[in-house]
């Protein structure tokens, strides 16, 4: 039986960043000569804080705004009104009031951080580099720095650097089970198995795991190990808890169905495909639609032609 081509067999899991930002809770003592009935930027500045935790960003630019326009030169106001337009996606405005919190407050290493994740999900990644390393100058022990640097390093695949990075943050964050720790040791692996460490990375992604058994992409990375080590069985075990977390993956059900064709599975694999075709198509991710209904095609055509073969044999 000829095999469905091997380039096509297994795509990691590349979208895992949780880039992670900073939040000042607390604004600085502002003295005021006014009258205590009249509301203060301070005042302002707590609406603002409240109204982010309740994930309320659009109120909470305006409350920013009024403590700005209060106290021109709230650094914390800025760099809050910063977070919250990266919550809703507006780098732009983000950078601005960034540029202006690091202005007024230079040895605030939270504003660094915040332009930093603004300028890599722009994909300006040396300039999210830059950032993340002077907030790591000014505050040296706090991990996110380095994950984020980290996670810029991958994506201009820098991935000895990025190692080193998330080695740092992992001297620096709390050894206690959580999500982010899972998060490190998962972005972790990834750059090892772009250097081809696959044992390194394997450890890696069954860590996370064990720290976060609710993440699919966890166990679609380590699902990706083993089929590359031709593990098909432990490959589709690992697909199918990704799917069971994350159902409409495309690229887990593609992976899963290639690994059950490589088993001789096609009954199989062929739903599993159809699926893959259907998940690309609703994305529109072209190219891969294109080349999976080719390759459930090609299936087809095999399984069609070894039942010929058999109604031939039988008579």
């Amino acid at each position: 039986m000829n095999r469905l081509n091997r380039c096509f067999r297994f795509t990691l899991e590349f979208g895992v960043a949780v880039v992670l930002a900073y939040f000042v809770l607390i604004s600085p003592i502002h003295l005021s000569a006014t009258a205590s009935t009249q509301v203060t930027g301070d005042d302002f500045f707590k609406m603002g804080v409240k109204n982010v935790l309740n994930d309320n960003y659009q109120q909470a630019i305006k409350d920013f705004t009024q403590a700005i326009e209060r106290q021109s030169s709230f650094a914390a106001a800025y760099s809050n009104r910063c977070f919250a337009y990266l919550q809703l996606e507006d780098y732009q405005k983000a950078v601005a009031d960034c540029n202006q919190a690091i202005k007024n407050a230079p040895n605030g290493a939270e504003a660094y951080v915040n332009r930093g994740l603004a300028q890599y999900r722009q994909g300006n990644y040396p300039a999210a580099i830059a950032d993340n390393s002077e907030a790591i100058a000014l505050k040296p022990y706090d991990f996110r720095a380095y994950y984020n640097r980290g996670i810029a390093n991958a994506m201009l695949g820098n991935h000895q650097q990025a190692i080193a990075n998330y080695n740092s943050a992992l001297s620096q964050i709390s050894p206690y089970p959580s999500p982010l720790l899972a998060d490190i040791y998962n972005d972790r692996g990834i750059s090892r198995f772009q250097l081809q460490d696959f044992p390194a990375a394997n450890y890696d992604f069954s860590l996370a795991i064990r720290l976060n058994p609710q993440d699919y992409r966890a166990y679609f990375n380590r699902g990706c190990i083993a089929g590359k080590n031709g593990d098909n069985k432990n490959a589709i075990q690992d697909f199918t808890e990704s799917l069971k977390l994350n159902p409409n993956d495309a690229h887990a059900y593609f992976n899963r169905g290639i690994a059950y064709h490589e088993l001789g599975y096609e009954q199989a694999a062929i739903p599993d495909l159809q699926n893959a075709v259907k998940y690309f198509a609703t994305l529109g991710q072209t190219t891969l639609y294109e080349k999976t209904l080719a390759l459930l095609k090609n299936l087809r055509q095999e399984l069609l032609y070894l039942s010929e073969i058999a109604l031939v044999s039988f008579w």
